[in-house]
């Protein structure tokens, strides 16, 4: 072996070295950040105003006491608020979140339920807003100052300013009313029977299924909603994008590239949105987030049963095991995403790694 290969070789294990490094130390900032989710949720459940158990029973069974007592000791209530803290660890750690007071079933088995479905319209929302952003918000910096430019910051600003529930109901009422070429509200139609469960997306379960007429239809139900979302997405994406590509835009090796006679398109592509991907990346992250965490409002014009509906309904019944399960999923979707970021600015960026 040449010294020159041994060098490259070292230079990669401490490389390799420095990434594991990265991750580790990431990793054990998630453990405390998820313990410390834990507690600040089952902390807003207990201070929050109202009681549940009138909430649950209603005026006329909750003034019954042996009513009262028999319901705070089905679910806990009766107990001292360390001892319910701490015996909420201990069924985590077996995943059990406990009981729904509204539904009656585990709230495990709810948001299993729901998450999947406010997951699968996040994720097509979220990949459509971030290739129609690009296009649009590479275009807009690159011709900058023209009428592309401003034509495009116009039409963003109106998306930015439009309320996401007034733009559900619209598309609604012409898409689906007017001139009916998508379904209504639902993920399914009730004549459909629902794909057996693999991913939890059923647009995905039908195709492994094989069941071309469930796909198309669950398409066509799923369409209004990453339409509305999207559109919101795509304003906040474009806007960040135009902004990034433009500080890239007049870096020094961006110019020096243009200055080698190199064409617009192979200049952008090949250097600009590459240097532009970190912060783009942090958006991206966030956007995706705030998609997951449920629009309660999108949800609710379309009858979507995501995560949004579930929250509201458990926050409405003062439902305190189901509303601890929404948090504690909110926040380990947060917690993910950012790992998850955190991880590919450390493998697109050598420089994170060693900060």
């Amino acid at each position: 072996m040449t010294q020159t290969q041994t060098i490259a070789t070292g230079r990669a294990r401490t490389s390799q070295h420095t990434l594991l490094r990265f991750l580790a130390r990431r990793a054990v900032t998630s453990v405390i950040l998820l313990f410390g989710i834990i507690l600040v949720t089952f902390s807003l459940t207990v201070i929050v105003p109202g009681d549940p158990v009138r909430a649950a029973l209603g005026e006329g069974a909750s003034s019954n006491p042996e009513t009262v007592k028999a319901f705070r000791a089905k679910f806990g209530l009766d107990q001292p608020i360390p001892v319910r803290f701490f015996i909420y660890i201990g069924n985590l750690f077996r995943g059990d979140l406990g009981s729904s007071m509204t539904t009656g079933r585990p709230v495990a088995d709810d948001l299993a339920t729901a998450v999947p479905a406010t997951a699968e319209v996040a994720f097509y929302a979220i990949i459509v807003s971030l290739a129609v952003a690009i296009v649009l918000g590479t275009l807009a910096a690159y011709r900058r100052g023209k009428a592309t430019d401003q034509v495009v910051r116009v039409v963003t600003l109106i998306g930015l300013s439009i309320p996401t529930f007034w733009m559900a109901i619209l598309c609604y009422q012409l898409f689906f009313m007017n001139l009916h070429w998508v379904k209504g509200s639902g993920r399914i139609s009730p004549t459909i029977t629902p794909p057996p469960r693999v991913t939890g997306f059923y647009t995905i379960d039908y195709i492994l299924g094989g069941d071309s007429v469930g796909f198309f239809d669950a398409a066509s139900h799923l369409a209004l909603p990453v339409l509305v979302l999207s559109l919101f997405t795509i304003a906040t994406l474009t806007r960040f994008v135009r902004t990034s590509v433009l500080e890239v835009l007049d870096m020094d090796y961006a110019r020096a590239a243009r200055a080698k006679g190199l064409s617009g398109r192979r200049v952008v592509v090949g250097y600009v949105l590459r240097g532009a991907a970190l912060p783009i990346l942090t958006l991206v992250g966030i956007a995706f987030g705030s998609l997951l965490s449920g629009t309660v409002l999108v949800e609710a014009v379309f009858a979507w049963p995501g995560l949004g509906t579930y929250a509201y309904n458990a926050s409405k019944n003062l439902d305190l095991l189901a509303v601890t399960g929404v948090g504690l999923v909110v926040g380990i979707i947060y917690l993910v995403i950012n790992l998850v970021v955190d991880v590919l600015y450390g493998v697109l960026d050598p420089r994170v790694r060693l900060s």
